[in-house]
């Protein structure tokens, strides 16, 4: 009797662990995407990237008013 109780509750400790492991690869994940420098943002504005590359000096006012054209339209 004693035994199929420990092998019930046994079960359940797999269960536990398997979701704090799960968890904690997740929580990493999550902060790795957080403290990515550069790249693009999930979601970001396309018109907000096109600023950032004039305001840095990738592209010029001709060309980003093209593009700023190209994506609004």
């Amino acid at each position: 009797m004693m035994w199929g109780n420990q092998g019930f509750m046994g079960g359940f400790m797999w269960i536990f662990w398997i979701a704090i492991i799960v968890g904690i690869i997740l929580l990493a994940k999550w902060i790795v995407q957080q403290n990515r420098p550069g790249g693009q943002q999930q979601g970001e504005d396309p018109v907000e990237i096109l600023k950032k590359r004039y305001a840095r000096g990738e592209i010029d006012k001709e060309e980003f008013e093209q593009k700023k054209k190209d994506l609004l339209s």
